[in-house]
């Protein structure tokens, strides 16, 4: 199985105009850096200087046996279980590696500061997380590599100053432009989208939404952008905001974006009780399993995915050589068993792949 990205593309922005370069809402104010149009989403990133937090009075645990805790957004949705799953494969073949995964059932962040307050308090050698929110989830994160806990982040960062390391699925701008190139292609070029995301904070989706308005702005300038709606990571509040906005824009909304593993199979739902596959494309991100019944009945055509197993098994490869002191400031790489050697990227973070599209030809190779 190739490691790649998890998104699902759904459709183009309608209305005459071009898109206007200012960010869609629901986007960070980040500086941007839009692929070439024609480029590979691939393209590499410029070096830089470790830009990391530091860990302080960290016991020497070189080679020795180490307790961890996986803190993601919220627990008990493919997504998460995925690279949970991931998290205790690796951590089963170091062999001297034990991780508990543990965190709110939703995607609050200050449910998600408590429970890795609990871990510090408790005692644990190192942190894996996905942040709910970059800014919020730093002053406990710092709290952690203050007492020497380790601290490495996956899926959505956090400051870079508030962890060591980020596993980053694949890179933002390569997302981008896979699914807004997808998009134009499955619902036309001078057609109006509209975004389901989990919330406007949320690093990675905002990250994502600003990188892929500034790729359309410059590759796809026909199309327009209509709304971003926030649906949390809630099945039912995703539904329901994809049929409000198929209800409110009608023949004006020729796609939807799903920014989360929950709003893209939300979304296709709510298309298909529409009547409206076919009409109104989607993409965007989720799993696998998640999607298979709308790429089978032609409903999405393609999903734009990387595999959170394998996500989840980089990251512990990754805090076991930073607490083994085998990843360090000014590294360039890292070995992560059978995903082999990773680069180091933007100065402190591990890139886990490029974005992989997914279609009704392949998707059945893959079961997560």
């Amino acid at each position: 199985m190739k490691t790649a990205a998890l998104l699902i593309i759904g459709a183009v922005m309608a209305s005459g105009s071009a898109m206007a370069a200012d960010k869609w809402d629901g986007a960070d104010d980040l500086p941007t850096n839009p692929l070439a149009c024609e480029s590979s989403p691939a393209a590499a990133v410029a070096a830089k200087p470790y830009d990391g937090g530091k860990v302080t009075g960290a016991p020497d645990k070189a080679g020795k046996p180490i307790t961890l805790v996986d803190v993601p957004k919220l627990i008990g949705i493919g997504y998460f279980n995925a690279t949970s799953k991931g998290i205790q494969d690796a951590a089963k073949e170091i062999g001297n590696v034990k991780v508990s995964t543990d965190g709110p059932t939703e995607a609050k962040i200050d449910e998600q500061i408590k429970f890795i307050d609990n871990y510090i308090t408790r005692g644990v050698d190192g942190i894996l997380f996905a942040a709910n929110d970059p800014v919020a989830i730093a002053p406990v994160l710092k709290k952690a590599l203050s007492k020497g806990i380790h601290v490495v982040g996956y899926d959505a960062n956090a400051e870079p100053d508030a962890r060591e390391w980020f596993v980053n699925q694949a890179e933002f701008n390569g997302i981008a432009k896979a699914m807004v190139d997808a998009m134009a292609k499955e619902a036309g070029e001078d057609k109006g989208v509209a975004i389901v995301t989990s919330t406007f904070t949320t690093p990675n989706q905002a990250r994502w939404i600003a990188e892929m308005s500034a790729y359309a702005a410059k590759c796809h300038p026909k199309l327009k952008w209509l709304e971003t709606v926030e649906a949390q990571e809630d099945n039912v509040l995703s539904f329901n905001q994809a049929t409000t906005l198929i209800n409110k824009y009608g023949d004006k909304l020729a796609g939807l974006f799903g920014m989360t593993s929950v709003a893209t199979p939300a979304s296709a739902e709510a298309v298909t009780k529409a009547g409206l596959c076919g009409k109104v494309a989607v993409v965007g991100l989720a799993t696998p399993n998640a999607m298979k019944p709308y790429v089978n009945a032609g409903c999405v055509k393609s999903v734009v995915l990387w595999n959170p197993v394998d996500l989840g098994y980089a990251a512990t490869y990754v805090m076991r050589a930073a607490v083994d002191g085998k990843l360090k400031p000014g590294a360039t790489s890292v070995e992560a068993g059978k995903l082999g050697k990773l680069n180091v990227i933007n100065g402190s973070e591990i890139l886990l792949g490029s974005p992989f599209i997914f279609t009704k030809d392949n998707i059945k190779n893959f079961d997560f």
